[in-house]
């Protein structure tokens, strides 16, 4: 029987506040087992680019990376954020290792090819871009690696890489070794049914409910491409993926997602 591992994916708002981001980590140390942790990068590194002078550029959502934004993105995701969160989960008794892809070259990306919108550098990750035995040694010995957005090329360049890509790769690239268990952890308790109902979590979803939700118009904008993620994974092996609220990870209330 292959052992479990669970990987949860942070960002947004939970990053930004210190007092959340604590209670966050503390509840993740208290999930036994082995674990990894990715991270975004919060709002912080839009204001550290204002604060330099830079304008963020972000096009559908995604940050369009030129040299400049680069070194200032990878200052704080790799440093400033990273180091935080792993500072934390040595308070909270978690041996926890911080890595970008290019450290053990843990996960290599490739240079996002320039079609309708150059996003400078800005990484894509192939089937075989993670480093698993770099990975299953470090859970071996019983240190959790958390992840940054940041990978790199094998040729010494870095790039900035969507960290729910990164999480959903590193979950199917695992999920060979691994029972993987999925988890997004976001400001809602889960799926909403209605998004102005709080208390509407759909607890469990399956492939074929999920496309009549999206054709329902009910999960929609945002939520879609996280979710498209998410049931990609499962079709790549991993075992369900979990959407819940970063404050509640030891509550029952979240939603499941599954194969049938």
């Amino acid at each position: 029987m292959r052992e479990g591992l669970k990987i949860f994916k942070i960002g947004g708002g939970i990053i930004d506040d210190e007092a959340q981001l604590g209670h966050f980590l503390a509840e993740l140390a208290r999930i036994p087992g082995q674990k990894i942790l990715v991270h975004g990068g919060g709002k912080g590194a839009n204001q550290m680019l204002t604060d330099l002078g830079i304008e963020p550029n972000m096009v559908q959502g995604r940050r369009i990376t030129d040299a400049a934004t680069l070194d200032i993105v990878t200052m704080f995701y790799a440093g400033k954020t990273n180091k935080q969160v792993v500072a934390l989960l040595q308070a909270a008794g978690v041996n926890a290792l911080g890595l970008s892809g290019a450290d053990g070259n843990a996960i290599r990306a490739v240079k996002r090819p320039v079609k309708d919108i150059d996003y400078g550098f800005v990484g894509d990750l192939p089937e075989d871009s993670v480093n698993t035995v770099l990975l299953g040694q470090l859970l071996q010995v019983g240190i959790m690696p958390v992840f940054c957005a940041i990978t790199h090329d094998g040729l010494g360049q870095l790039l900035n890489t969507n960290a729910d890509t990164i999480a959903s790769t590193l979950a199917r690239a695992l999920a060979t070794q691994y029972e993987v268990e999925l988890h997004f952890c976001f400001e809602k308790d889960g799926v909403l049914a209605d998004i102005n109902d709080e208390h509407s979590v759909i607890p469990h979803i399956v492939p074929a409910q999920y496309q009549q939700l999206k054709a329902a118009g009910v999960i929609a904008a945002g939520m879609v491409p996280k979710l498209d993620n998410a049931f990609a994974a499962l079709e790549a092996g991993v075992e369900r993926v979990v959407i819940e609220n970063a404050l509640k990870i030891n509550e029952p209330v979240k939603t499941i997602l599954c194969r049938s």
